[in-house]
């Protein structure tokens, strides 16, 4: 066996064995937009690295201003290209950041990239990100589960060029009239809204984020009934959140729904 003890590079955490030492790939959210909402963990990574891999055509720039790693943008690269960076880079014993825009939850591509890297047996560690989705509904000034309205949160896409499950279709989904969150979808709105049809009313509010919380962040209100205009009005082809539900009245007059939470007659342990 190959003897192997901990080494710091940057700050960070790294394995050194004999003859070599081996780095390790941080996958971090970069978050939706503004460089303010990168955590706190993913900024000193970001800092600490020797190599940035960041996804070119989504993360805002602003995010490497002052980095010293090397940058490399990965908005051309195919999954074997990234791989065999990464291999590269960490058997030099570099810190690599693997930055991705929003969050790593969902929709982020990072599940084949952490298979590969473990068969190669190159550590890795997940660093979650604010998700565009909790940027736009702060952008609104509200929550997205009001209590008696609705308290399930439908995340979801289309079907476009990726494949979606036929059980997972909008029509499908729409059934519940959730409160629900459409990513990578906004240029298909003629077709979302078409589906929408089989669960949400005519005047079931809506609303499409374009690039929450990016200094171009525009907002786009409306319903079921006219929501699609508006969108193809203003141009609004990609980089965008499709919201829709009953709760998002909350923000353009109030839903008169109140949580027991701090209800004064509430009893929990912390209040008699």
């Amino acid at each position: 066996m190959r003897e192997s003890t901990m080494m710091t590079v940057n700050g960070l955490t790294a394995v050194e064995g004999k003859g070599q030492s081996k780095g390790k790939v941080y996958f971090v959210g970069a978050g939706p937009g503004d460089p303010d909402l990168i955590t706190i963990k993913g900024r000193r990574l970001l800092d600490g690295a020797d190599t940035v891999i960041y996804a070119g055509s989504l993360v805002n720039t602003a995010l490497l201003e002052g980095v010293r790693a090397a940058l490399y943008d990965s908005a051309s690269m195919a999954l074997d290209d990234l791989v065999a960076l990464m291999e590269s880079e960490t058997s030099l014993g570099k810190i690599v950041v693997r930055l991705h825009t929003g969050d790593t939850a969902f929709y982020s591509a990072i599940t084949e990239q952490i298979e590969r890297l473990a068969t190669l047996g190159i550590d890795s560690e997940t660093v979650p990100g604010v998700s565009s989705l909790s940027a736009a509904l702060a952008t609104l000034g509200q929550e997205f589960t009001i209590p008696e309205v609705s308290q399930t949160v439908i995340i979801t896409r289309r079907a476009g060029r990726t494949p979606v499950p036929e059980k997972e279709s909008l029509a499908a989904l729409a059934s519940h009239g959730a409160s629900m969150a459409i990513f990578l979808s906004v240029s298909m709105i003629e077709s979302i809204v078409g589906e929408l049809r089989a669960g949400y009313g005519e005047d079931t509010p809506v609303a499409v984020i374009e690039k929450a919380s990016w200094p171009q962040e525009r907002i786009l209100r409306g319903t079921l009934a006219d929501i699609a205009s508006k969108v193809r009005e203003a141009g609004v082809t990609k980089t965008a959140i499709i919201l829709v539900g009953e709760s998002l009245r909350a923000s353009i007059g109030g839903c008169g729904k109140e949580s027991r939470l701090y209800d004064k007659d509430f009893r929990h342990g912390y209040r008699k």
